[in-house]
């Protein structure tokens, strides 16, 4: 484990070229490229993280001297670094950037010892849980242990080699922790491996002890070669996609469920191909939204918890459920109650075979878009009835006149509801422009009612549901988007997680719009608690009363002016009338802008008449809960806990 300065020759007198374990970190990271489809790019846009005692030696006199390198060259640097105020915060920005190119492309975040570290953990596990390539740069204890236990170190009586960063471990795809410079290239390596395969990428991270990062080392110049990745396109086997075309064939009633997955391959255009050669709908999941136009006639939009009446119900009768990149969590399926139909059988097309055997489905382990352009020639002739066309047709009318009747705003005067917000913003953003969101009732009303015009204009974190990663996680949108504006749409509850970002926001003049609605308290949580016989305690953001409950006046937290003191233009709107010119303005502006509204929490967006599981007290003195326990038996009377094999013989 201890590491010594030292010189290295490698075979056959190749040059080498002697810097520090960070130095050679970053030239590294500065010349790694991906290939997808022969178009190449650089892998890393930067650094982004906060130095302390940990890494501002190492990895921090690093990037300032790459910076230095590149100034004297008249060039840009190749590893940019970008300050911000929080580490978790500072993933985030790198998977919203990640997300919005595709995954072929993405940031490394560095953090100093310690909590600095530590603060990336749920950064990590959102990453990893959304299938988004991050690479993380923890600072560790010293490697030689000669002043241990040093400043922000974990002691444990029983194993001298734990470090806080082993937390790190089951949140990533990757991890390795350079204890000597000799290691540093197959960690590099390694990571690179994960991060650039579509099916295990995730979190990557290479835990760097503070004393190791500044130790000098003889690299190979080969090291620093550039290296191009190139992102897979795995194909479907022949027979595998001939007995796929077989049950679709047999269907009467299939429907799609298109996730994640069809957006990273770029296979919209083979889905719409699919979807109008076969008159299959195509419902979507909160990562897969934007797979189709809202509006196209195979189109049915969400499904699931937070889905569609049109998309629900053809997935309560889909007798063939062809489900592609998607990973069927829980509000997609509905907590298992979506798809009823006792014979229905799977086809799941995953670039993953973790994800393409759930549900007892047909397993095509290949990318998106191959195997749809497979499947769209192997069901050459084949054409759903045209009643189910119609049905098809009925059903997404009614959902969308549901939705218009949601967007309309009435001349009462009165506060605006959460869903006109959506649909003002819907309506005033081109289509082009991104909405991001992930935590609270927000998500799940946009994914019933935001209509998404173009694949990349939806970006809902939804696989964590993270608190806090709307503001990070539309800088990092905006800065892979730059020709896009971006609405970052955030209530108060999940605002005050992380609001400081407005400042990096400010510092590197990324422009994004966000809109932040008041509603004095946690919303979604407040409306679950209610659904489920809890009375929306310990929800609001109240005074105590005399009874020393959360149930007093309204706390006087002035978010607007929170917003404008982080640098931020705000404007404060009561009004439709108000609400548009405000997005006239802040579309304007070359600046972030704030947009703050207060709405009416009790007023909900149109019913999904669909379901999530959350256990309710099994026994209670609460009048309230008994009848939630009594909802909640009759649920879980529908839900199916195991599907059969497609080839189960009945």
């Amino acid at each position: 484990m201890v590491s010594k300065a030292s010189a290295f020759k490698p075979p056959h007198n190749e040059p080498t070229v002697r810097l520090t374990v960070a130095q050679a970190t970053i030239r590294f990271l500065a010349n790694q490229y991906v290939e997808r489809d022969g178009e190449r790019s650089r892998f890393f846009a930067g650094c982004l993280g906060i130095f302390g005692h940990g890494n501002v030696a190492g990895i921090g006199q690093a990037l300032l001297q790459a910076q230095v390198e590149a100034d004297k060259a008249g060039t840009p640097s190749a590893m940019p670094y970008v300050l911000g105020r929080n580490e978790q915060a500072a993933v985030h920005t790198a998977v919203g950037y990640a997300r919005q190119k595709d995954r072929l492309q993405t940031w490394a975040v560095t953090a100093s010892i310690g909590p600095g570290s530590t603060n990336m953990l749920t950064g990590a596990a959102l990453a990893t849980i959304n299938r988004l390539p991050v690479l993380l740069l923890p600072s560790d204890t010293f490697a030689t242990r000669v002043s241990a236990p040093v400043l922000q170190d974990l002691e444990q009586p029983h194993d001298n080699e734990l470090t806080v960063n082993d937390a790190f471990k089951p949140l990533s795809r990757f991890f390795d922790r350079v204890w000597r410079p000799e290691q540093l290239p197959a960690a590099l390596i390694g990571a690179m491996r994960v991060l650039t395969d579509p099916a295990k990428t995730g979190t990557a991270t290479i835990a760097l002890p503070q004393d190791v990062q500044a130790e000098a080392f003889d690299w190979p110049e080969s090291l620093f070669a550039e290296r191009t990745w190139h992102i897979a396109r795995p194909l479907p086997e022949r027979s595998v996609v001939a007995k796929a075309a077989e049950i679709i064939r047999s269907a009467q009633r299939p429907l799609i469920v298109a996730g994640g997955g069809v957006i990273y391959s770029g296979a919209t255009d083979a889905l719409r191909a699919f979807a109008e050669h076969t008159g299959v709908p195509v419902s979507e999941t909160q990562a897969g939204k934007g797979s189709l136009p809202y509006d196209h006639p195979q189109s049915v939009g969400a499904v699931g918890s937070t889905g569609t009446t049109a998309a629900n119900a053809l997935a309560a009768d889909a007798d063939v459920v062809i489900g592609i990149g998607t990973r069927y969590s829980d509000f997609t399926s509905a907590s298992r109650t979506a798809f009823n139909n006792p014979d229905v059988r799977f086809v799941n097309i995953n670039v993953a075979s973790f994800d393409a055997v759930k549900q007892g489905g047909l397993s095509v382990v290949a990318d998106a878009r191959e195997a749809l352009e497979a499947l769209t020639d192997a069901l050459s002739g084949y054409s759903v009835a045209n009643e189910y066309r119609a049905r098809t047709a009925e059903l997404a009318k009614e959902w969308d006149d549901t939705v218009s009747a949601a967007y309309r705003v009435g001349d009462d005067g009165g506060s605006l509801s959460q869903s006109q917000v959506i649909g003002l913003a819907n309506t005033l953003s081109d289509p082009r422009d991104v909405v991001v969101c992930a935590a609270g009732s927000m998500p799940g009303d946009l994914h019933k009612l935001w209509r998404t015009r173009d694949r990349k204009g939806y970006h809902v974190e939804y696989g964590y549901s993270c608190m806090g990663y709307e503001v990070a996680g539309g800088i990092g949108v905006k800065m892979a988007a730059p020709d896009r504006d971006v609405f970052v749409l955030v209530g108060d509850g999940s605002y005050l997680m992380m609001a400081t970002e407005l400042a990096t926001a400010v510092q590197e003049g990324v422009k994004i719009i966000v809109v932040l609605v008041q509603n004095h308290g946690f919303a979604s949580i407040g409306s679950l608690s209610e659904s489920l016989g809890s009375q929306r305690f310990g929800t609001a953001y109240r005074y105590r009363d005399d009874q020393g409950r959360l149930a007093g006046d309204k706390l006087p937290v002035d978010l607007a002016a929170n917003a404008a003191s982080l640098g931020a233009e705000v404007i404060k709107v009561t009004t439709a009338a108000e609400f548009t010119d405000a997005v006239k303005v802040a579309k304007a502006n070359e600046h972030t802008t704030v947009i703050h509204v207060e709405t009416d929490p009790l007023i909900y967006a149109p019913d999904s008449q669909s379901w999530w599981d959350v256990p309710v007290s099994q026994t209670s003195q609460l009048e309230s809960t008994q009848k939630a326990y009594e909802a909640y038996t009759e649920w879980k009377k529908v839900q199916r806990p195991l599907v059969k094999p497609y080839d189960a013989k009945d």
